[in-house]
């Protein structure tokens, strides 16, 4: 308990209540969810072949097959009605490079997202510094959001194809004894594809998250704060030009104001030239 308390006060873990950590978590959940539904799939089919000899006939020929989906590699013995006479047949198909980009993708994802979260927790103070690791992030991010949708586009078209070559009807019409309309063949049941429409539904789910993610994670980089600084800048430039309005304004009415003292200064000055004047012949009229 004391080393569990001794991490949790270490680590920041109120970077997970925000969106960029909290998104973060749920990337490597739904990773988890995308390449266990596919990755450990497993189906199996049945069909049936009634020959008209009834002891040749095979009423339950299992089909197995699974991830990552070499179809061509997956054979099944059906009778050949007669005798005891069998045929070994394949099925058709190689699904493999869809679904191992799939899984890949997601292996990768987690692996990231699950780095990512405990960068964000411990590392926070490195993760800001010189702004690299907010870069690193969002150009990881942007990739991955973009090999999301590639893979998981990949993988639906895949599993369409998977869909279809494994259809207890395409299958019937792979086997001879299927061919003669004496015989009776039909489908016991076919594979269960919950789990790999899953795996889809998980994989778009993915993308999702990690394109939503890319504003958030844009908002620590240095480019979305130099941008904040520039409108901040001019709306500086814009305040300190109309705070100069009213300075000059009132240095204009201080010199102003000067003036007008000269003004008078030199009024009075002559005022008292002219009175000097007037009062010279006025003082020489007296000595006459």
């Amino acid at each position: 308990m004391d080393t569990a308390s001794q991490i949790v006060s270490v680590g920041t873990f109120g970077v997970l209540k925000l969106p960029l950590g909290f998104i973060r978590v749920l990337e490597w959940l739904f990773a988890i969810f995308a390449f266990a539904t596919c990755g450990g799939y497993s189906g199996q089919l049945r069909v049936s072949v009634d020959c008209v000899n009834k002891t040749d006939s095979n009423l339950s020929i299992g089909i197995d097959f699974a991830y990552p989906f070499r179809l061509h590699q997956v054979s099944f013995y059906a009778p050949l009605c007669e005798g005891k006479r069998q045929e070994r047949l394949f099925l058709t198909g190689d699904y493999s490079s869809s679904a191992e980009f799939f899984v890949t993708i997601a292996v990768f994802a987690f692996l990231y997202s699950l780095l990512a979260t405990v960068v964000y927790i411990f590392f926070q103070n490195k993760y800001r510094e010189n702004n690299r690791g907010p870069l690193i992030d969002f150009i990881v991010t942007v990739v991955f959001s973009f090999m999301w949708l590639v893979s998981s586009s990949a993988w639906a078209k895949g599993l369409s194809d998977v869909k279809v070559a494994t259809d207890p009807d395409e299958v019937l019409l792979l086997m001879s004894a299927c061919k003669l309309q004496a015989n009776k063949c039909g489908s016991v049941h076919g594979p269960m594809w919950s789990g790999l429409n899953t795996s889809v539904v998980f994989g778009f789910l993915n993308f999702v998250l990690w394109a939503g993610n890319i504003w958030f994670v844009f908002k620590e980089t240095g480019w979305h704060k130099s941008a904040q600084r520039y409108p901040a800048g001019s709306s500086d430039k814009q305040t300190s030009a109309l705070n100069q309005k009213p300075y000059n304004r009132g240095s204009f009415e201080q010199s102003g104001g000067f003036g007008a003292q000269g003004d008078l200064g030199q009024q009075s000055s002559y005022g008292q030239a002219d009175g000097y004047a007037a009062g010279g012949p006025t003082s020489f009229a007296n000595q006459m």
